[in-house]
């Protein structure tokens, strides 16, 4: 049986993980005029470049040779860069093209916090906040004993039967994980937005790229084998997320400072 409080923790997890971008829109909304359209703009954003066009060069740059094995992966380093840039350079040009857009249209620092909650929401909600919901599912089946009538991978079940012996606290590490993420997401937007609202802050992009890559090393060094634990790497995210975070308000209050009459950064 997978202890009931380990169902109710990634329950949690996937609520945190749906409800969080809908609690920070409605929260944020007044106070700095957010729209609906930078959001969705976010959301489709994320879909067009993180999962079509950055999968389709994972395809070719990863895909397995003829015995199977990734000639990247020989060279750990080299594949650590790869997978950090990559994402770092799809997403801050995502960013980077939408707000050229909207910025057409719409002004203020609330431009940036609904794309990033559209960002990084459409990837909480839905690519964690569903699986987790699924795995509730599942979980729920697994004891009441019909699992085996949806016809699983073995290793699926396998998965959820390794869940009988798991600290239950770690499964909230989903949720955890997702509001640094998000964290991240509107943090990255907030300052792209400045480099795209502000002619004398283009070089704020490519900062983008780096931090973004920057952030994802601790991920990629755990794939890579290079560290391991889940705490460990959580507490890694955690401080990551607050320092950019951190550098991203700052980054707000500088230029705001510089020109608080301008109309780049008045409330939209």
């Amino acid at each position: 049986m997978i202890p009931v409080l380990s169902i109710v923790f990634i329950g949690v997890s996937a609520a945190v993980s749906i409800g969080l971008p809908i609690a920070l829109f409605f929260a944020f909304r007044k106070k700095y005029g957010l729209k609906i359209v930078p959001m969705l703009v976010g959301a489709a954003a994320f879909i067009v470049f993180a999962m079509v066009l950055e999968q389709l060069l994972h395809y070719f740059v990863l895909r397995p040779g003829p015995d199977g094995s990734i000639a990247l992966r020989s060279n750990p380093l080299l594949y650590m860069l790869y997978g950090c840039f990559a994402a770092g350079i799809f997403e801050e040009t995502a960013r980077l093209l939408s707000f050229t857009l909207l910025k057409r249209k719409y002004r203020g620092i609330g431009v940036g916090l609904s794309y990033g909650i559209g960002h990084g929401g459409f990837e909480s909600a839905v690519m964690v906040g569903v699986t987790l919901i699924s795995s509730v599912v599942l979980s729920l089946m697994y004891n009441a004993g019909t699992i085996d009538a949806l016809g699983l991978p073995a290793q699926t079940v396998e998965q959820l039967a390794a869940a009988k012996d798991m600290n239950p606290f770690l499964l909230l590490a989903g949720g955890f994980e997702r509001i640094c993420a998000v964290v991240i997401q509107i943090s990255l937007s907030l300052i792209v937005w400045h480099a795209v609202a502000r002619k004398d802050k283009r070089w704020l992009y490519p900062v983008a790229i780096l931090l973004h890559a920057a952030i994802d090393v601790p991920a990629a060094l755990m794939q890579a084998g290079v560290l391991s634990g889940i705490v460990l790497v959580e507490g890694i995210i955690a401080a990551e997320a607050a320092a950019l975070a951190a550098i991203a308000v700052l980054t707000c209050k500088k230029i705001k400072a510089a020109s608080p009459l301008s109309a780049e950064n008045a409330p939209s």
